[in-house]
């Protein structure tokens, strides 16, 4: 369930994306935004789901939520540092 306080403020459209790429891509837009900002990737890979809330959770940020549609994950991520 997303949050609907929350308004996506980047989209990582990392679909198609191997195994570290989708993170990377996140790593990256992470980097890109201001504490507060909230990212969604979208991730055809299945390691995404372990990988990214394992990082995100390590990096000390926020993990809104993890969701799955039409064959692809959807992680939402709050930038907090």
């Amino acid at each position: 369930m997303t949050d609907a306080a929350v308004a996506i403020t980047r989209t990582v459209d990392a679909r198609g994306s191997f195994c570290p790429g989708p993170l990377m891509e996140l790593i990256r837009a992470i980097r890109e935004s201001q504490v507060g900002d909230v990212i969604a990737v979208y991730s055809s890979d299945k390691g995404s789901k372990t990988d990214i809330p394992k990082w995100v959770e390590k990096a000390g940020h926020r993990l809104v939520s993890l969701e799955t549609s039409d064959g692809y994950d959807v992680i939402v991520v709050e930038k907090l540092r």
